[in-house]
């Protein structure tokens, strides 16, 4: 079983435990350990996850961090364990802070069991940084997260490989959080970056102020385009006409509507550009075997979910768009099966199969009304 769905199903399993889970030691047991296990380490061997482990610190004798995990018999993680709910910031990582110097270990956790904070050592060499490269939680996550979790697991952990994704992932947070910023609220700086690139007199206090009213709706308006064209694309079935003005717009508001829902229900989803295209793609599929509004988008962390009649008892397909690898999960048989694809346009020769698993519900449901 892949990582993410070891993952998927240990979020369902935890969330029904959770309410009952008391101690500290009941969230080692109840959450941790098993994420550990999904990891792909032998929670039962000692050689490779040694619990309650010990290294004296100077004049701190006997002191304890929750985990280690090893391999050629040399710690290479630390994880810090509080109970379930509990806050994870800085203050709470005085054992990691205090291990980390002294031992061979370059990777760092603290967890709740639900939020798992990764650290390591980019900004100065064997003392651990004071934010994480990371963060997943095991109730919201995307499958982003998982590629980059799953370098952590037994079988492909590189210590190399995982710091250099640790320093890409640093500096990409901070250049999405910076692009938001702008895109949200441009600043000086960054409007008179831009307004030079197209400007070549002196930009006076009242051409700024016009340049930033016209930057900030230009961001918008270019990503709607970029949007609206994609969409238009998508909607052209190669077997059919292609689609209407009225039907885009009203296909185009579904979106928007299905997003902003996904939008209220968690702030962390983010419905794609491609998932959208991809979801207008079987639409345009199957525009001639059910009416399109039967056909709903209900994205949620890990895949975007196609649905008949919104009903999770009819999942039509999954889009897997976020990984390395683009795949979709295929509901013509029963348990669904996995198709990798290389782009978009594979959709359409998926067709036959993306209409069976339509056919196949709508023969269900013929068979429960004769009933």
């Amino acid at each position: 079983m892949e990582l993410i769905d070891q993952l998927s199903n240990l979020a369902s399993r935890v969330q029904k435990q959770v309410g009952h889970i008391q101690t500290e030691e009941a969230t080692k047991n109840a959450l941790v350990l098993p994420f550990i296990n999904a990891l792909g380490y032998n929670v039962f061997d000692p050689t490779e996850v040694v619990p309650e482990f010990i290294c004296d610190i100077g004049t701190k004798k006997g002191e304890k961090v929750d985990y280690a995990i090893f391999r050629d018999g040399k710690p290479i993680m630390l994880i810090e364990c509080k109970h379930v709910g509990a806050d994870l910031n800085v203050n709470h990582a005085g054992q990691l802070f205090r291990y980390f110097h002294v031992t061979e270990a370059r990777i760092a956790i603290l967890t709740n069991g639900v939020t798992y904070k990764l650290f390591t050592d980019l900004e100065q060499p064997n003392k651990m940084d004071e934010r994480p490269f990371l963060e997943f939680d095991l109730f919201n996550f995307h499958e982003n997260d998982v590629t980059e979790l799953k370098k952590l697991s037994k079988a492909t952990f590189s210590i190399d490989d995982m710091l250099f994704a640790a320093y890409n992932l640093k500096y990409m947070r901070a250049f999405k959080k910076y692009f938001e910023e702008q895109f949200n609220q441009p600043s000086a700086d960054f409007i008179h970056f831009v307004s030079k690139q197209i400007y070549d007199g002196v930009l006076t206090p009242k051409l700024k102020e016009q340049f930033s009213a016209l930057v900030h709706r230009s961001f918008h308006q270019f990503l709607n385009d970029k949007i609206n064209f994609r969409l238009r694309a998508a909607l052209v079935d190669p077997t059919g006409p292609v689609v209407s003005a009225p039907e885009f717009e009203a296909a185009k508001a579904e979106v928007a509507v299905a997003t902003a829902d996904a939008d209220g229900k968690d702030k962390d989803i983010v419905t794609t550009v491609e998932e959208t295209e991809g979801f207008m793609i079987v639409r345009a599929i199957l525009r001639k075997l059910v009416s399109v509004t039967r056909v709903v988008m209900r994205d949620v962390q890990s895949y975007c979910g196609i649905l008949l009649d919104d009903n999770n008892r009819k999942p039509i397909c999954r889009l897997h768009f976020n990984g390395s690898k683009k795949f979709v999960t295929l509901f013509d048989v029963e348990g669904g099966e996995r198709v990798d694809i290389d782009s978009l346009d594979d959709l359409y020769g998926l067709a036959s199969r993306i209409r069976a698993a339509v056919e196949r519900h709508e023969s269900k449901g013929k068979e429960a009304a004769i009933a």
